[in-house]
């Protein structure tokens, strides 16, 4: 099938991929009155005198909105809010099919930091989170930073953390298949955008001690004078070593390459240079940074891509339903790193011992098991941190 050419066939069939459907009858006048007016006053008067019971008498405590300023939509780049709009309703989509989260696409016309804040802000109060999606490095870290200090609902940008989450819960297993350990392992992430760098920070909250990030001008080392704000940051708690030099250097002796990059940019040689079976996550879509068959041939043990097409997917479906599930169920202020620990073991540990193989170190997207089991995870980190307010 050319999904390029039926999906767009489908998108004009479709004309958009959700739509909103009321929870109450109103078929006589009574339903009316107390769905509306006069009925809906004593609900407002009650919110007026207690904000929290805005969760419990609306659908705010179930509602996610999926706000995008369309400047990195999809490996597509800056196409622009509205170009972006069928990948936020596919989004709302999978939230609502995968976690019965009730999600709301928002497309904003602007790219300055503090004019998206603020709307984010402002309209905040209808919604029991936010899902930032699609929105160009560095400005996402600094939206991501300044709504978590003024909203008192979870700010989670998916294309980070979500990411992070998936990577995280795919080397547990991998490492298992290997024989190595987390503490004791060589890690390169190739990318230091958005998703590489969250991936880093996950990686040594689940104990990582050893990572190395590269971007295209080859290894991140503290000290350079040309790194941006954030990867400045990340200079001093990766590399501690201070290596310098390209992705070709830094992959020497790696038990893992984890790419967030560009195709084709690993070689079998590159491979061939790592530690003894290597693990290789070349995410790049939709080519990856080397093919899997390429990879496997040079030594890799695991291989993972971003495709459906191929064995391993490290698809984000698995964790942001779930994760939201949860924290909307317990009501939480935030989305904090042990709550993303959490997930990352929930997704793990769907894959039994007795059927884990280097073909499969993930369960499979459709799993229906997901969203309830990291749910649940996320809920008792939720409640041991004292992020959950219920």
């Amino acid at each position: 099938m050319n999904y390029r050419e039926e999906s767009l066939k489908k998108h004009y069939e479709w004309n958009g991929k959700i739509e909103v459907v009321s929870r109450v009858p109103i078929n006589t006048s009574e339903d009316l009155s107390l769905a509306y007016t006069p009925g809906v006053a004593e609900p407002c008067l009650e919110i007026n005198k207690d904000y929290e019971k805005s969760f419990s008498l609306t659908r705010r405590n179930n509602l996610v909105a999926v706000v995008t300023d369309g400047t990195a939509v999809l490996g597509l780049g800056d196409i622009g809010p509205e170009a972006g709009m069928p990948v936020m309703e596919g989004k709302c989509a999978l939230f609502k099919e995968f976690g019965d989260v009730d999600a709301f696409p928002i497309c904003v016309r602007s790219k300055d930091v503090d004019e998206i804040v603020k709307t984010i802000y402002l309209i905040s109060g209808s919604f029991g989170g936010i899902n930032l999606e699609d929105i160009a490095a560095p400005r996402c870290f600094e939206i991501e930073r300044k709504l978590k200090g003024i909203c008192d609902i979870p700010i989670f940008h998916d294309d980070q953390h979500g990411t992070a989450v998936i990577v995280a819960a795919g080397l547990i297993n991998a490492l298992k298949i290997v024989n190595k350990t987390m503490e004791d392992i060589k890690i390169v992430i190739n990318g230091a955008g958005s998703a590489g760098i969250a991936i880093a920070k996950h990686l040594l909250n689940m104990g990582a001690k050893n990572i190395i990030l590269c971007d295209i001008n080859g290894i991140i080392c503290e000290g350079d004078e040309n790194l941006s704000s954030e990867m400045a940051y990340m200079s001093t708690i990766t590399n501690r070593e201070k290596s310098r030099g390209t992705l070709s250097d830094a992959m020497k002796g790696a038990d893992v390459l984890i790419g967030v990059s560009a195709p084709g940019v690993v070689s079998q040689e590159m491979v061939k240079s790592m530690a003894e079976k290597p693990i290789i996550f070349a995410m790049a879509n939709p080519t990856p940074e080397i093919m899997p068959d390429l990879a496997k041939e040079a030594g890799a043990a695991v291989v993972g891509t971003g495709r459906s097409d191929f064995p391993n997917q490290i698809n984000n479906v698995l964790a942001f339903p779930g994760i939201f599930r949860g924290a909307l169920d317990c009501r939480a202020k935030e989305i904090n790193e042990e709550m993303k620990v959490a997930a990352s073991k929930a997704i793990a540990g769907l894959v039994e011992d007795d059927k884990l193989s280097p073909e499969y170190i993930l369960p499979n997207a459709l799993d229906k098991r997901i969203g309830k089991a990291v749910a649940e995870a996320v809920i008792d980190a939720a409640r041991k941190t004292g992020a959950a307010r219920i």
